[in-house]
């Protein structure tokens, strides 16, 4: 018991004598090459461990941002898909934009018109006949056989009416026909429809002078079209020894297949 007490009492003395000798020996310097000694074997170890250390934090963060990858993946597509729709929705409205401003120049151009807008919800899907649908019909004060037009030109005529919606018979539909004239030479004819083919102008006599790209148009003689619209060019003049009259193909100034928005003329007026 003695002997274990007086190993304890040596340690404790050779600890106050290490503290006391620290004390008095480091303010003056001695310790300082057992300093740089234990710092030099130590801090390859700092290194190390500082280093692994660094790279199990990474590791862990690699770990915790692959759990969340999932997540963040689908949201990232969810902001897509949300961009994607919003940029169709733009593009849309310009072009509605851009229709209608034609629809309004055109409206500008002829003051004297009476026209209501309308658009385009259905087409003939045969290729025997040539109508569109509109979203407006008798409940808009619509009637048969008012046209319609573009800003572009004539697109046709009302065929059929209902109470919301009607039915209009484009210019290239074989029972089409309708009084023109050539702008440059002012001859007279009838422009009727070929289906597929487009237009013809008939009864137009061999001795008028119409050259390819003039402009055709609405001559205002039956009372069904006012006068002055735009029918199209003339794509081709073909004149025979024994006919008496020149056969000549107009091209339609309206892409038919992309119309969306149209004007029905309710009333001419006075309009030229």
């Amino acid at each position: 018991m003695n002997t274990r007490l007086d190993r304890r009492a040596a340690v404790a003395i050779l600890l106050v004598l290490a503290l006391l000798a620290g004390a008095v020996l480091k303010p003056a310097g001695y310790l300082k090459p057992v300093q740089d000694l234990v710092t030099s074997l130590v801090a390859p170890l700092q290194y190390g461990l500082t280093r692994v250390t660094t790279r199990l934090n990474h590791l862990l963060d690699t770990l915790r941002d692959l759990r969340a990858l999932p997540t963040r993946v689908n949201e990232l597509q969810a902001t897509v898909d949300r961009l994607m729709i919003e940029n169709v929705r733009l593009r849309e409205a310009e072009i509605d934009n851009a229709n209608l401003r034609e629809l309004l120049q055109f409206k500008l151009a002829n003051p004297s018109y009476e026209t209501l807008a309308a658009e385009v919800i259905g087409r003939d899907p045969s290729n025997l006949l040539h109508y569109l649908t509109i979203d407006r019909g008798s409940g808009d004060g619509l009637a048969v056989g008012m046209p319609v037009v573009t800003a572009r030109g004539l697109v046709g005529r009302i065929d059929e009416v209902f109470p919301r919606t009607a039915r209009v018979m484009l210019l290239t539909d074989p029972v089409s026909t309708v009084s023109a004239l050539i702008q440059s030479s002012r001859a007279t004819g009838i422009v009727q429809g070929e289906g597929r083919r487009g237009l013809t102008m008939r009864f137009v006599e061999q001795s008028e002078p119409v050259a390819k790209d003039d402009v055709v148009l609405t001559s205002g003689l039956g009372g069904t079209y006012p006068k002055r619209l735009v029918i199209g060019q003339v794509v081709s003049v073909v004149k025979s020894d024994v006919e008496m009259f020149l056969e000549i193909t107009v091209q339609s100034a309206v892409n038919f297949d992309r119309v969306e928005s149209v004007l029905v003329i309710l009333d001419a007026g006075q309009g030229d």
